[in-house]
C-alpha cells in the first residue's frame, strides 16, 4: 500500500471511497426504509457478493440461514414472556380487519420496536417499552382475533406485561445498591439472588483454580432453581434448553461445513459439536481453531457470545454474523496488525501490564452478508473475538470492522443537519466533512484490532473481579488505546493517515458525542445503563474534569444552546494516556472498588437541563437516535439435475415484511422455555 503521506486531501476522501466498494448507482438508491418512534431502519448492501466464487456463495447462503435460525433465542433470554407477547401481536396484526386509526397506529408501532429490540424492553435503555394504544382497545383484539388454539398465555397477565409499567420494568438494572439479579427480567436467571449466584460461580471458580486455561463459566447457561429447590443450569444446546432452535442452526451449520475449505471445516465441526454437548472446554477448542483460521475468505461468528446482557457480565446472547472480506479496506487493517507489538510496546500503560509478546493478531474489514441474534436489527460496527483473555494471549484475536454497514449508516445520515446544529466552529466541520468517516473506521480498526487485544493480567487476577462494571471498563479500554493512538504521528508514518486532523475530527465528535448528544438516546430522568454509552461518558466527562485548569475540554454557551469543544488536542491526548494507564491498571489487578468508583463518579448520572436541550434539539431536526437494519435475502439457483448453480441476492425494502417473514419461517421454539 502506498503510503499517504504528503497526499493531498481528495486523496484521503478517494481512498476512504473505495474503501467501501459501493457504486455510484446503488448510492443513489434510498437507504432509510422506515422510521418509527426513536429509530430508523436502514437498507444494507452487500457489494462484491455476485463476484464471489460458487462454493463461497453457496457457503454464505447456508450460514445466513442458520443465523436466522437463532431469533427466537435472543427474544427468550431477553424476556421470559417476549415470545407471547410477540406471537400474540403478529397474530392481531396479521389478522385485523381495521388497519387505520389512533390505535391502531399506536399498535403497529409498538409491534415494530418489539421486532426491533427483540422484546419489550429498548434495546438501550433496557427500559419496558410503554405502550401507546389503550388497554381497553388491546382487550378488544384479543377478544377478536385470539382463541384458545392461538393464545399464548393468559389474556389478564399478558396485559399485565404490556400495560403494569412497573412490573418487569427494565430489562437489565445495574444500579449501585440493588440486587442486579432479581431487579433485571432478562431470562438468564430465575428464583435465584445476586448473592446465591455469586456464590454458585464462586465454586466453580475455586474448584478451577490454576488453570491456565479457565472455563467462562456460566456462558451458555440459565440459571435456576429444579423441582427441589436446588440451583442447576439449564444448558443451551441440543437436548436441553433451546434445542429446537439449535438444531436448526445445526442443520444449516452443516450444509456449510460440507461446502467448506477444510480448514473452515474443521473450524465448523468444532462449533456444531459444541452445540451437541454444550460443553464450554469444547467451546474453547471452537475458538482456538476459529481465531487461526486468517486465511479463508468467507467467515462467520455463531453462537453464545457477548455478555453486555447479564447484569454480572456472566450469560451470553446468541448472535450471527456472516461475512466475507473487503480485500480492498483491509490494507489498512493489516498495517496494524503487522505493528501490534509497536503499539504494545509503547502503549502508555504499566509495563508490567504490557504484553511482551503479541501472538496472532489479525484484523480485516469485512463486508457483512447476514446478520442474525442480538447483531439484528441493530448491530455493531465492529467485533474483536473470542473473549477469553488466555485465549487472546495465548492464541490471538481476530478482529473486524464492518464496512458496508459504516457506509449505510453515513449515506443515511447525509444532510440531516446534525453538524451543524451541534458543531459550533466551522473548522471542526470541515474537518469532520473530510475525514468524518474514515477517523470512524480508524477509531473502530484500532479499538478492534489492537485495543481489546493489548495488555495483560498480573498474575493472579482472574478476570472476573469487576463483575457488573466489567463491560464498561472493557469498552473505555478498547476506545482509550484507539483514541490514543489515533493522534500519534505513528499513524502517519505508517501510512494510514495524512494529518494529525484525521485524530482531530475524532476527537472532536467522541467528547461531543461522550458529554453531549448521545444524551438523546436516554428518556428524560433516567441514567446511563448501556456498556458502551458509559464507556464514552466515562472518557468524555473523566476529560473534561481533569482538563478544566487548561481549558482543553470547554463547553460554550451560544444563543441560548451550548456546545462542547476541544480547544486542545494535543493535551486531550495526553489526557487519553493517562486515563488508559489507570484503566489497565484497574483490569489488571481486577480492582473492584477503584472501577465502581471511577464509573459511577462519571459514567452514570446525568445533568437534567443539560439532557432536556439535547432532547429536543435533535427532535427539532427530525433525526432518529438509533439506527439498524433489514437484512438481504438469497435464494439458491438450481438447473435440472438439482444442482446449485448460482446464490441470487435481492434487497427487500419492507421492515414489517421482513419481520413476519421471519416469524413465520424461522420460529422454532416453544412459547415459555
Amino acid at each position: 500500500m502506498n503510503k499517504l503521506l504528503g497526499f493531498s486531501v481528495m486523496s484521503v476522501l478517494a481512498l476512504t471511497a473505495c474503501t467501501t466498494n459501493v457504486d455510484t448507482e446503488s448510492a443513489e438508491q434510498p437507504w432509510i426504509v422506515d422510521r418509527f418512534d426513536d429509530i430508523k431502519v436502514i437498507r444494507y448492501e452487500v457489494p462484491g457478493f455476485e463476484s464471489l466464487p460458487l462454493q463461497e456463495k453457496e457457503m454464505i447462503y447456508y450460514l445466513a440461514e442458520a443465523a436466522k435460525c437463532g431469533r427466537d433465542i435472543l427474544f427468550d433470554q431477553n424476556f421470559k414472556y417476549n415470545l407471547a407477547v410477540r406471537r400474540t401481536l403478529e397474530t392481531i396484526y396479521t389478522a385485523s380487519e381495521v388497519r387505520e386509526g389512533d390505535e391502531f397506529k399506536a399498535f403497529e408501532k409498538y409491534l415494530k420496536k418489539v421486532w426491533f429490540a427483540n422484546g419489550i424492553h429498548h434495546h438501550y435503555s433496557n427500559d419496558k417499552f410503554t405502550p401507546e394504544f389503550s388497554e381497553a382497545w388491546f382487550r378488544e383484539q384479543l377478544a377478536a382475533y385470539i382463541n384458545d388454539e392461538n393464545r399464548q398465555i393468559e389474556d389478564d397477565f399478558l396485559c399485565q406485561i404490556i400495560f403494569d409499567a412497573e412490573l418487569y420494568a427494565s430489562r437489565l438494572n445495574q444500579t449501585a445498591g440493588v440486587d442486579v439479579i432479581t431487579s433485571s427480567s432478562n431470562n438468564y436467571y430465575e428464583g435465584v439472588t445476586q448473592a446465591e449466584v455469586e456464590a454458585f460461580y464462586a465454586g466453580m471458580i475455586a474448584a478451577d483454580e490454576g488453570n491456565p486455561e479457565p472455563i467462562s463459566y456460566g456462558l451458555n447457561s440459565k440459571l435456576m432453581r429444579d423441582e427441589n429447590g436446588k440451583i442447576v443450569e439449564k444448558v443451551w444446546k441440543i437436548g436441553g434448553m433451546y434445542s429446537p432452535a439449535i438444531e436448526k442452526i445445526v442443520y444449516w451449520l452443516e450444509k456449510a461445513a460440507a461446502v467448506a475449505n477444510p480448514t473452515q471445516r474443521e473450524v465448523l465441526e468444532a462449533l456444531i459439536k459444541y452445540y451437541n454437548t454444550g460443553d464450554l472446554k469444547d467451546f474453547d477448542t471452537y475458538n482456538v481453531l476459529w481465531v487461526k483460521d486468517t486465511e479463508s475468505n468467507v467467515d462467520v461468528v455463531n453462537g453464545f457470545i457477548e455478555d453486555y446482557g447479564d447484569p454480572l457480565g456472566r450469560k451470553a446472547s446468541w448472535e450471527s454474523v456472516v461475512n466475507f472480506r473487503d480485500e480492498e479496506a483491509c490494507h489498512r487493517t493489516e498495517i496494524m496488525a503487522a505493528n501490534a507489538q509497536w503499539f504494545e510496546d509503547n502503549a502508555p500503560i504499566n509495563p508490567a501490564y504490557r504484553k511482551a509478546e503479541v501472538k496472532g493478531v489479525s484484523a480485516k474489514v469485512i463486508t457483512v452478508a447476514m446478520l442474525g441474534g442480538d447483531c439484528y436489527p441493530a448491530t455493531a460496527i465492529g467485533i474483536n473475538l473470542p473473549n477469553a483473555d488466555w485465549i487472546r494471549k495465548e492464541h490471538g484475536s481476530k478482529s473486524v470492522t464492518i464496512d458496508n454497514i459504516t457506509y449505510a449508516y453515513d449515506k443515511a445520515a447525509q444532510g440531516n443537519g446534525f453538524a451543524e446544529e451541534f458543531v459550533l466552529r466551522e473548522e471542526d466541520r470541515e474537518r469532520m466533512r473530510l475525514y468524518g468517516k474514515y477517523s470512524d473506521d480508524l477509531h473502530t480498526d484500532l479499538h478492534e484490532c489492537l485495543g481489546h487485544g493489548s495488555g495483560q493480567l498480573a498474575p493472579g487476577t482472574k478476570g472476573n473481579e469487576l463483575r457488573t462494571y466489567s463491560s464498561t471498563l472493557e469498552e473505555a479500554r478498547a476506545d482509550l488505546f484507539a483514541l490514543y493512538y489515533l493522534g500519534d504521528p505513528k499513524l502517519i508514518e505508517l501510512g494510514l493517515i495524512p494529518t494529525l486532523d484525521v485524530a482531530w475530527a475524532q476527537y472532536s465528535k467522541y467528547i461531543m458525542n461522550g458529554l453531549q448528544t448521545q444524551l438523546s438516546r436516554i428518556e428524560p430522568g433516567k441514567n446511563v445503563e448501556e456498556s458502551h454509552m458509559r464507556n464514552r461518558k466515562l472518557i468524555a466527562e473523566w476529560c473534561y474534569i481533569k482538563g478544566k485548569k487548561h481549558n482543553v475540554i470547554e463547553i460554550v454557551e451560544k444563543d441560548g444552546k451550548h456546545y462542547v469543544v476541544v480547544n486542545d488536542f494535543e493535551r486531550l491526548r495526553e489526557l487519553f494516556g493517562e486515563l488508559l494507564y489507570e484503566v489497565q491498571r484497574i483490569k489488571s489487578e481486577g480492582d473492584y472498588e477503584a472501577c465502581k468508583e471511577l464509573i459511577e463518579s462519571y459514567a452514570v448520572k446525568i445533568n437534567p437541563e443539560f439532557h432536556n436541550e439535547v432532547i429536543a434539539r435533535n427532535k427539532a431536526l427530525n433525526i432518529e437516535p438509533y439506527g439498524g437494519f433489514v437484512n438481504p435475502e438469497y435464494e439458491l439457483v438450481t438447473n435440472e439435475a438439482g444442482e446449485v448453480v448460482d446464490v441470487k441476492i435481492t434487497y427487500p425494502a419492507n421492515y414489517v415484511e421482513q419481520h413476519l417473514y421471519y416469524g413465520k419461517e424461522y420460529s422454532f421454539l416453544p412459547t415459555l422455555n
